[in-house]
């Protein structure tokens, strides 16, 4: 998956700067000629990472953003993401908060708490649940 992940950052470089050499990209042989079979499986990554099965190939966040700005606006994502995975309700309690957010980042307790900061997540007064601002 990360070597196709790799190619696919190629193949928008090239598309983007058509001047860079292509003997720099893997997928391009020395005579020029482009495999299709790599290509191919780069095509079939993309595709797996706009399904929601792209969670169980890609592993979980384990270094967040040090600046705090950058790293709450990954949080905020992770966040929303999770929300939207999980069945429609107004509040969930931090156990299954906890849990959904695990499918994405080693540290949920950060994740969490950037997200309260935020004001994104809203946590009860006693603690127990937790909904999206706005709902």
């Amino acid at each position: 998956m990360q070597s196709a992940l790799r190619r696919a950052r190629q193949v928008v470089a090239a598309t983007m700067n058509p001047a860079i050499p292509a003997d720099r990209f893997e997928w391009v042989g020395p005579d020029g000629a482009v495999d299709r079979e790599m290509l191919s499986e780069t095509r079939e990554a993309i595709e797996l990472l706009l399904t929601d099965r792209a969670v169980l190939h890609v592993g979980r966040i384990s270094d967040l953003p040090i600046e705090v700005n950058k790293r709450r606006e990954l949080s905020n994502a992770i966040v929303r993401t999770a929300f939207d995975r999980l069945p429609s309700r107004r509040s969930i309690n931090e156990e299954t908060l906890n849990a959904a957010l695990a499918m994405f980042v080693e540290d949920v307790a950060l994740v969490r708490r950037d997200a309260v900061d935020s004001g994104m997540l809203v946590r009860s007064q006693d603690g127990s649940a937790y909904h999206l601002e706005g709902q």
